[in-house]
């Protein structure tokens, strides 16, 4: 009988480390291969309908990245553009009409904002998802395209073409742009690890980003529930998701971490996290917020579920962001964020 119990207890006790490895196992793939959630002509009807009510310019915008992946996604200008262009990056499994209610209140403020499908979502190429590591090097890409395309505004304005090239709205007035970024979930964590790789992005607004994917592990494995439980007990799911995704991407999933991004440079920094988020604890955004190294907020939202400041306290969200904003689109663009626009942002 003692002989029982004592087999009994070690099942119980080494079953659940083992489920976990093999469901760590299985998972790697579709956690670097989320739902694709398509860019359907009704989703860009619908946003073609708010941009016709807002009187704004929408234009299809293409980059190619490094690794010659094609992004796919839209410029957005205002009637009257203010100068300052907000980079939009969404969640994982979403696109770039995700996006759509924080480049309603960004427009109607006057700034311009580049909405991207991120690499393996949307419109996008890409067969799978790196969570920054890939997609920082992206936003160098998406950066140059459009300062590309800016300063050919500014050419035309000297020598007025017969005509636009294919691709380009018809020229109007650009000032030296200030470039921000505001992301959500998953897009909250590229962009600030774009940011930490771009000196060209001056400001980041970050809701619900993860502390790094080991982290974010932690709670898929305790089930949202517990991270205590991933951290422990249920562990080896963490293991063996980083190890097979390494050994599937070749990439460092360890190191996509953007706590280490806000401690290798100090940018402007507005964190949000969501009282109730279950996904993405607000853990995650006070690591980020210990590590960063520059001028930072962080605003702690009160009954919200993940990524779902915006629409619990709308006009709170929208007054402290563009506020976060608006203080730094009074300093002139750094010359030297611009010199060194061209150094790579780390091995990838």
């Amino acid at each position: 009988m003692r002989r029982r119990l004592i087999r009994t207890a070690l099942i119980l006790l080494l079953l659940p480390p083992l489920l976990a490895a093999l469901v760590g196992w299985l998972v790697a793939p579709w956690y670097l291969k989320p739902i694709r959630r398509e860019l359907t002509p009704d989703l860009i009807r619908e946003a073609d309908g708010f941009f016709a009510v807002t009187h704004v310019s929408r234009q299809d915008f293409e980059v190619r990245a490094p690794d010659g992946v094609l992004l796919r996604g839209w410029t957005v200008t205002p009637p009257s553009p203010n100068g300052s262009w907000v980079l939009l990056f969404h969640g994982v499994a979403d696109n770039r009409v995700g996006v759509i209610g924080q480049s309603e209140f960004l427009l109607r403020a006057g700034y311009s904002v580049v909405m991207m499908d991120a690499r393996g979502h949307g419109a996008s190429e890409g067969s799978m998802a790196t969570y920054g590591w890939l997609e920082r090097n992206d936003t160098r890409a998406i950066i140059d395209t459009l300062e590309h395309r800016l300063a050919w505004f500014t050419r035309v304005q000297i020598h007025p073409p017969a005509k636009s090239p294919p691709g380009f709205p018809e020229p109007h007035a650009t000032p030296t742009p200030h470039i921000f970024a505001l992301g959500e979930s998953m897009g909250a964590g590229i962009a600030l690890q774009s940011a930490a790789a771009n000196p060209r992005i001056e400001a980041v607004v970050a809701e619900a980003s993860f502390a790094n994917l080991r982290e974010a592990a932690y709670d898929y494995a305790g089930l949202r529930k517990s991270p205590w439980l991933g951290k422990t007990l249920l562990r080896p799911f963490t293991w063996t998701l980083l190890y097979r995704g390494e050994k599937l991407t070749g990439l460092p999933l360890a190191e996509i971490s953007p706590v280490k991004a806000v401690g290798s440079r100090a940018f402007p920094l507005f964190l949000i996290c969501d009282e109730k988020d279950e996904a993405l604890p607000c853990r995650h955004t006070q690591m980020i917020y210990d590590a960063a190294r520059g001028p930072k907020q962080l605003w702690v939202v009160p009954g919200a579920y993940h990524t779902a400041a915006l629409g619990f306290y709308p006009e709170e969200f929208q007054r402290r962001v563009l506020s976060f904003f608006g203080t730094y689109a009074k300093v002139p663009a750094s010359p030297n964020a611009r010199a060194s626009a061209g150094k790579p942002g780390g091995k990838s």
